[in-house]
């Protein structure tokens, strides 16, 4: 299964494994990382903003165009952000690394 590495704010870190087919915002629901996705993946917010590591941004598919008129609402907007409810998870990204905005709304989980 293809691991995904979750950065936060204060430079720590959290890998976990999920399966193929599910998006960067519902595996850091699973494993109780910040990212809190307000519309639960339905292009309506920028909620689940992440930073994705230049390495594997170019492996990604190109944003729609919804995605970027969200992101364009995003706090700490980068070249290499993304909405997370848009990435879905294959083999071909096992290894991603995807940094939390230092600041951004999310539903107070603590992290573990």
């Amino acid at each position: 299964m293809p691991k995904i590495t979750f950065v936060y704010a204060d430079a720590s870190e959290k890998t976990v494994e999920v399966p193929s087919g599910i998006s960067i915002l519902e595996a850091a629901h699973k494993y109780s990382v910040p990212l809190e996705g307000a519309c639960e993946g339905s292009l309506a917010c920028s909620t689940c903003h992440v930073i994705v590591d230049p390495v594997w941004y170019g492996r990604l598919a190109e944003a729609k165009e919804e995605e970027e008129d969200m992101l364009d609402l995003a706090f700490g907007l980068t070249h290499t952000s993304r909405l997370g409810c848009q990435i879905m998870m294959t083999d071909a990204l096992d290894g991603i690394k995807v940094t939390l905005p230092a600041a951004t709304r999310n539903m107070s989980i603590d992290k573990k």
